[in-house]
């Protein structure tokens, strides 16, 4: 009997702990943070998961309400080829599953000016704000993990996302 109570005690604590990660977790699920478009943004990327070999870039779209993953999110890719220009090999339009997930898999992002080697990003989906940004791969790196946190329309208010949703080419948004 006296097992039996302090095996129950335990698991009640176990689920407190849990329970009160999952809260913290939720609370830490940031908003990525905007970088610039840029001058060679074009719209309608291809739809495809490779664009060549050598870099993988994997993560999940998730909300910032809640962490939760977020399906049917459209995403786009463009970086610089080996050359260090932009062209159509580079550039592709990649949708998460339906558990928010992504994968592309590219050649290493050439530098270009002073810029250091970077992947542009546009992420797009109903019911959340846009986001524009820019992924940093690290020198000598194959792969990197990079979750793409966007904010609920909703929790704007006015809608405007303090301005960038003027700012932002939203591609796919005329055929929600």
């Amino acid at each position: 009997m006296r097992k039996d109570r302090f095996s129950r005690c335990c698991l009640f604590a176990l689920m407190l702990l849990l329970a009160r990660q999952g809260i913290a977790d939720a609370r830490r699920c940031s908003p990525t943070p905007w970088d610039e478009i840029g001058p060679f943004y074009r719209p309608s990327a291809p739809v495809r998961n490779s664009i060549g070999k050598g870099y993988v870039l994997t993560g999940t779209v998730r909300s910032s309400a809640d962490c939760s993953p977020i399906p049917n999110a459209r995403i786009e890719f463009w970086h610089t080829g080996p050359a260090g220009t932009y062209d159509d090999a580079h550039r592709a339009t990649v949708v998460t599953g339906k558990d928010g997930r992504y994968r592309l898999q590219t050649s290493p992002p050439a530098s270009y000016g002073q810029r250091p080697p970077h992947i542009h990003i546009l992420v797009d989906v109903k019911g959340f704000e846009g986001l524009v940004t820019q992924h940093y791969p690290k020198r000598g790196a194959i792969s990197a993990t990079l979750d793409l946190v966007l904010v609920p329309e909703s929790e704007q208010g006015d809608g405007g996302g303090n301005g960038r949703a003027e700012d932002l080419v939203r591609p796919g948004k005329q055929h929600r």
